[in-house]
C-alpha cells in the first residue's frame, strides 16, 4: 500500500468513527516516533465569558436597592455597597447559568510520542 494510503485510510476510518463514539484514540507511526490523536469533548466558549451582563444587572438592582436604606452620606455608602454586592452577586448567578447550560464539541487533538 502505498504511503498516502497507510496515513489517509486510518485517518478517514477515524474521522467517520468520531461521529459514532465521543472520544477515538488513534495511533500514527513514523521514524522511531508515533502520533497519538484523539477526539475530546469540550464544553463551548460562552459569549459572554466574563459574565458582564450579569455583573452590570446585578450592580444596578443592588445599587437600587441599597439606595432605599439609610439617609444622607448613609444612603450613598448603602447604594455603593448595594452596587457592589449586587454586581458580584450577578456575575455568579450568569456564571453558574452558563456552566450548567454550555454546549458541547468535539475536538481533535495530537501529540507525537517518542518510542525511546
Amino acid at each position: 500500500m502505498p504511503r498516502i494510503h497507510r496515513l489517509l485510510v486510518p485517518l478517514l476510518a477515524g474521522s467517520l468513527l468520531a461521529g459514532l463514539s465521543p472520544v477515538h484514540a488513534q495511533d500514527h507511526h513514523h521514524e522511531g516516533r508515533h502520533e497519538v490523536c484523539e477526539n475530546v469533548r469540550v464544553k463551548n466558549t460562552p459569549k459572554d465569558r466574563h459574565q458582564i451582563a450579569g455583573t452590570a444587572i446585578g450592580a444596578v438592582a443592588g445599587g437600587l436597592l441599597g439606595h432605599q436604606v439609610g439617609g444622607g452620606k448613609g444612603k450613598t455608602l448603602a447604594t455603593i455597597g448595594g452596587a457592589v454586592a449586587g454586581g458580584y452577586a450577578g456575575k455568579k448567578v450568569q456564571e453558574h447559568h452558563q456552566d450548567e447550560h454550555a454546549g458541547t464539541h468535539i475536538e481533535r487533538r495530537c501529540h507525537w510520542v517518542d518510542h525511546r
